[in-house]
């Protein structure tokens, strides 16, 4: 065998190897004990959109003018690594300059060496942006799905406090209360069925099993707002939100406490929508030390789902609210 044959092997081999690393799907690095650049696999260069001239052989603290200059990273491979032979999805969130901010899992081993002496390091980065929302968001709706079950819980038995005991037999409280329960699955059903009702019609569903006699919730008549099927469904949780809170520590906590809807629509550059809920006549107000679950989810699905802006005034006579949203 000549030195032609030699460098054919070795060059087929090389090919061979460099194959296997484009056929990985997530980003490769191959680093020297010095931490410079030996190989990248193409989903590197495509994902972090670099070209190969830039990358091998540069140190990968500076590649792409130091977007990998990361105190995380640093820390994986001048402390972690030198003290095992592994490390599997280091967390590592960073601003690149091509691709924006994103949270990376990077997995780091040594690579395999017969004696045993490596000095290699092959890094694996998966890009867990996507997974992260996902994951986010999921916590949220188990945050709100706890935090619902609670209020209607808490809901029914302030339900079965308020309805009137007094000169009533238990047949009569009994369908008395059922009848407030009913109401209130009613519009929750309402709520989530999909179909596009009016506001005034909404509010009505939404708030009158929160009165017994229709005397505590005074719904003031305006104009005519048709509702889309996901505003519907934004209004009532923030409805149902209010008045929960209202029957727990407000205005419906009390026999004499009332609460004051009404809206217009106002025309400025575009059409907007304000609704203004008023409590008056229940224990007197004194504004949160903190700001609960729900109160964020009313202002997450005032600013994210209706595109508007909502203010709470811990008025010392009463909670006050102010939406707007456009129209």
């Amino acid at each position: 065998m000549n030195l032609e044959d030699i460098y054919r092997l070795l060059r087929k081999d090389h090919l061979e190897a460099q194959g296997i690393i484009d056929t990985v799907p997530d980003p490769l690095l191959l680093l020297d004990q010095n931490l410079c650049v030996r190989t990248a696999s193409r989903a590197f260069f495509k994902t972090f959109k670099v070209d190969r001239d830039e990358t091998i052989g540069e140190h990968i603290y500076d590649l792409g003018n130091g977007q990998w200059d990361i105190p995380e990273l640093r820390r994986l491979l001048e402390e972690v690594i030198p003290k095992s032979k592994a490390v599997v999805d280091y967390e590592v969130e960073h601003e690149f300059p091509s691709i924006g901010n994103r949270i990376m899992l990077v997995s780091a081993h040594r690579l395999f060496h017969p004696d045993g002496n490596s000095r290699s390091l092959l890094l694996s980065i998966v890009d867990a942006t996507e997974r992260r929302l996902r994951e986010t968001e999921r916590d949220l709706l188990l945050d709100e799905l706890r935090h619902r079950m609670k209020n209607l819980l808490g809901l029914v038995q302030a339900l079965a406090r308020q309805t009137t005991a007094a000169g009533r037999s238990g047949e009569e409280y009994r369908d008395a209360f059922l009848g407030r329960f009913g109401a209130l699955v009613r519009a929750h059903d309402a709520a989530y069925s999909g179909e596009r009702i009016d506001l005034e019609e909404l509010l009505e569903r939404t708030l009158k099993p929160y009165s017994e006699g229709g005397t505590a919730v005074v719904i003031e008549p305006s104009q005519p707002v048709p509702l889309e099927t996901n505003r519907t469904m934004s209004l009532s949780l923030i409805l149902h939100e209010l008045a929960t809170n209202a029957v727990k520590y407000g205005a419906l906590s009390t026999d004499t406490g009332t609460i004051h809807v009404r809206w217009a629509i106002e025309e400025a550059s575009a059409k907007h929508l304000r609704l203004t809920w008023r409590e008056s006549g229940g224990p007197s107000v004194t504004p949160p030390t903190t700001t609960g679950f729900g109160t964020r989810l009313i202002e997450f699905a005032v600013r994210c789902e209706l595109g508007g802006r909502v203010e709470l005034n811990y008025a010392p006579t009463g909670l006050v609210v102010e939406i707007v949203t456009p129209l």
